[in-house]
């Protein structure tokens, strides 16, 4: 119970944390990129309007009335230009701020824009703006934008990087402190067992003495009704206390359980024998398909008592004449066990969740009158199955109730000859 209470703080402050810090990097990236792409196509956009076709030194001296990072980011900046004639033949081509870029590769380039339908897009490492003239023909202006993709992509680089490292000297410090973090929950917790615990201990002394008084009565009394009563509720409230004793222990961090490779197949069989001629006194069947050869690792008395638990609530749950089915198959490195049953009324998906929660009881006619139950049986279902490793779940299909215990699976025992 603990180390899941510290895994579920863990993953949630880890959840929120890394949230955070992959929004603040996805907004910064995006912040950057959209105003290095304003700033390239304001760029490419100047060119084209002062003829794209001009030399730098043309082109710096139109930059007089900008600002001076507007003019800064002119100069700095690496053109050329393709035009083509009505025909698509080429008609002139400005290579001058282009000293590595040969003219089979800008000619190819130029045609790649044309080709892509859009006046204007990225196109490699280079923004591209298409003129189009009925007179002139096509216009292809290109500015290269290497060095400001690569400005962006390094960004976008190293801050994840840094999101990545962060979210995991994150995961380290909470990892760390989470059992700090929790220590008065976890002393609550131990206070209530040690509660349960004493008050049990406590609680046995009395109930001894009223069962005794009470057989003492009943012999002088034999058909004495309030002797009767009195004994059962004694006899309940034992119950009662033992239960809570047992639950407490399999909350404990260290439990007292001893593991061992079960043969699954006898053991479900052996524990459902009672409960098969209980059910057939009700007049409810019951059937039992567990895979051959199935193991699982756990404790034999605990496992003995999760399947005692479901079986009980199955048969006393489920209308006349239902069906209560009881299966065991193989899910990977797990043991997949279900107990499902009729059930007169369906459950809502929440009072699925809530049957585990401590007398808790989904229906209001569900009272301890009519089964003799306290609603803590579930609750130390869920408890054995967490010890052992496993996850427990309940759920509605049509109209019945099934109960999905996923427990470790054992090693293959040798056969004997």
């Amino acid at each position: 119970m603990i180390k899941k209470l510290q895994h579920r703080f863990i993953r949630i402050a880890l959840v929120s944390l890394a949230t955070a810090m992959i929004l603040v990097v996805l907004v910064v990236n995006a912040a950057n990129w959209i105003s290095v792409r304003n700033e390239l196509r304001d760029t490419l956009s100047f060119l084209a309007e002062n003829g794209g076709s001009a030399s730098r030194e043309a082109m710096n001296g139109r930059m007089q009335g900008r600002n001076r990072h507007a003019r800064n980011l002119v100069s700095e900046s690496r053109w050329f230009s393709v035009s083509f004639d009505s025909n698509g033949m080429r008609r002139n081509m400005n290579l001058l701020n282009m000293d590595e870029l040969d003219e089979a590769s800008a000619i190819e380039l130029a045609k790649q824009a044309l080709q892509s339908g859009q006046e204007s897009g990225f196109l490699e490492d280079y923004l591209y703006q298409i003129q189009v003239s009925p007179r002139d023909g096509q216009a292809v202006l290109f500015l290269n934008c290497e060095t400001k993709l690569a400005a962006v992509r390094n960004l976008a680089l190293i801050s994840g990087l840094a999101c990545l490292a962060g979210i995991f000297f994150a995961f380290v410090a909470v990892a760390l402190a989470s059992r700090k973090a929790i220590e008065p929950t976890i002393r609550t917790m131990e206070q209530q067992k040690q509660f349960i615990t004493n008050a049990s201990h406590e609680l046995k002394t009395p109930l001894t003495v009223i069962s005794t008084n009470m057989e003492l009565l009943q012999m002088e009394q034999p058909d004495n009704p309030w002797v009767k009563s009195t004994q059962k509720q004694a006899g309940q409230m034992r119950h009662l206390v033992d239960e809570l004793v047992y639950l407490s222990r399999m909350e404990e961090e260290n439990a007292p359980l001893v593991m061992e490779t079960l043969s699954a197949a006898p053991l479900i069989r052996e524990t459902a024998e009672p409960f098969l001629a209980m059910a057939e006194y009700q007049g409810k069947t019951m059937t039992v398909d567990a895979e051959d050869n199935l193991t699982l690792r756990g404790d034999r008395t605990s496992i003995q008592r999760l399947l005692s638990t479901l079986l009980d609530n199955a048969v006393k749950y489920s209308p006349e004449e239902g069906a209560i089915r009881v299966s065991a198959r193989s899910e990977g490195r797990y043991v997949m066990l279900t107990v499902s049953n009729d059930v007169a009324q369906p459950l809502s998906e929440e009072q699925c969740r809530q049957l585990f929660d401590r007398f808790y009881r989904a229906d209001p006619s569900r009272n301890k009158e009519k089964q003799n139950g306290f609603g803590i049986g579930l609750a130390i279902a869920a408890a054995i199955v967490e010890k052992h490793g496993g996850h427990i779940s309940a759920g509605m299909e049509e109209n019945r109730l099934g109960f999905s215990c996923r427990l470790p699976k054992g090693e293959k025992l040798a056969v004997q000859a």
